[in-house]
């Protein structure tokens, strides 16, 4: 049904200046290629891996901030055992797990989960502390200012979690907002692009702590294991793009090419992209003679994606969304929120009839060398393809 790797282009490099985005673009008669993205606001460690006890959506999310915690590469106990404390505060003020997630990110940016006394402020030095820090009279593990609290209380890790979480709630929409959006309205940092970067392994800290809690997402005042979908966001930031169910697989043995999955859904269904992030490529895909005929329904052995969107995401994933039925909603350089639609299904391209080619690729790389299957991926997120097993 669909031949998915965009054909007749040159891959696309995104450098990051400051907080700007240069986009360079250019073409050659040619299929197939490796690219690379980066983005001040997007990027992260790759070295940042996480193998946490379990993946699995337990319904119970119990923190246990005194007991045995996961190894994770770049984070040592003592701050593993600080982000329980501060999902476990999350959890005593019944604040949902998404604000548990925003909360782990902030502290990774602004301490990497430490306790930190500050060299300027000498009381700080006389209180237990994990390291010290030189911002302003910033203390703590949200480096908090002295309008928070006294300093006792702001290297208390309770207290300053307590009040990251009260400012937090008080934001209108708070859930829908991007996670550096949100954690930048709390902190008012000098740096508000910086906190999108740890999203991916905070939402892995929150899942290893808390029984895979940030696969939930808040449904009728409930959090629901792996639902979420029709504009529903997990905590982990992601959502399916379409409620259909997953037709043909990835790389099958009658099919080993085929370096996504097709989800199968009416023409016009919404597609919503899977999590915030920044758009790459939105455009019609030549089909096979190089013609753009991406306004038509498409046909087998036709060639190209059709009308088809790449987004860039943390830690350097790429979701593609292909067979779109007329232009993208969205254009290269924009920023898109999870959730939000960014076309329509239909059947341009390599198609025999409407449904959604979805892929999701690593290393911001849109190569076909870099896909990964979106099935498990997706499952891991909370945010799971129907009828994918």
């Amino acid at each position: 049904m669909t031949d998915a790797n965009p054909s007749r282009r040159r891959p696309v490099r995104i450098g990051a200046l400051a907080a700007a985005l240069t986009a360079t673009l250019a073409f050659l008669c040619c299929t197939g290629g490796a690219g690379a993205f980066f983005l001040t606001e997007l990027g992260g460690d790759a070295a940042e891996q996480i193998t946490p006890a379990s993946l699995e959506c337990t319904g119970d999310f119990t923190v246990d901030v005194t007991g045995k915690m996961p190894r994770i590469p770049q984070y040592g106990e003592r701050q593993l055992r600080n982000a329980a404390v501060i999902i476990k505060v999350g959890q005593d003020m019944k604040v949902p797990a998404r604000g548990w997630v925003i909360a782990v990110a902030t502290a990774m940016q602004e301490s990497r989960l430490l306790n930190l006394a500050n060299r300027t402020v000498a009381e700080s030095q006389d209180i237990p502390h994990e390291g010290v820090g030189a911002d302003h009279d910033s203390v703590g593990l949200f480096q908090q200012r002295a309008s928070w609290g006294t300093v006792a209380q702001r290297m208390n890790p309770a207290y300053a979690s307590r009040k990251f979480y009260e400012k937090l709630v008080d934001l209108p929409d708070w859930q829908k907002l991007p996670l550096t959006v949100a954690a930048q309205r709390v902190q008012i940092s000098a740096f508000p692009d910086a906190y999108a970067k740890h999203e991916e392994l905070a939402a892995r800290i929150v899942d290893a702590l808390a029984g895979g809690a940030a696969r939930t997402a808040l449904i009728a005042g409930q959090e629901v294991c792996d639902a979420a979908a029709s504009g529903e966001i997990a905590a982990s930031g992601w959502t399916a793009p379409i409620p259909g169910g997953v037709g043909s697989g990835f790389r099958t043995a009658s099919r080993p090419g085929h370096n996504g999955v097709d989800i199968a859904a009416p023409k016009g269904t919404l597609i919503r992209v899977a999590a915030t992030g920044r758009v790459l490529v939105s455009r019609c895909d030549p089909d096979r003679r190089g013609r753009l005929s991406c306004d038509v329904d498409g046909w087998p052995n036709k060639g190209g994606c059709g009308w088809f969107v790449d987004v860039l995401h943390a830690q350097g994933i790429v979701t593609r969304y292909c067979h779109m039925v007329s232009r993208p909603r969205v254009s290269v350089g924009e920023t898109v929120q999870a959730g939000q639609v960014i076309g329509e299904v239909g059947s341009s391209g390599n198609s025999s009839g409407p449904h959604l080619h979805f892929e999701v690729h690593t290393d911001g790389d849109r190569s076909s060398r870099s896909a990964i299957d979106p099935v498990p991926f997706m499952r891991s997120k909370g945010a799971p393809l129907k009828g994918a097993e």
